[in-house]
């Protein structure tokens, strides 16, 4: 799923930016931020853009 960031600018997610949720965790969203890391955010600071699931494919 992919959402933009609609919150205030924080240290490490730009506001209007879109991120891949990598996981979703009692309501919360996984998100790989501009750390490179992954960190939960709460859902109402995004606007989902694409609720789709992207599947992984092994090589």
């Amino acid at each position: 799923m992919t959402v933009r960031y609609i919150g205030k600018r924080e240290v490490d997610i730009i506001p209007n930016k879109e991120y891949e949720v990598i996981s979703i965790e009692r309501g919360w969203y996984r998100i790989v931020d501009e750390s490179g890391e992954d960190y939960l955010y709460g859902p109402s600071n995004f606007e989902i853009v694409d609720d789709s699931v992207k599947e992984k494919v092994s090589a």
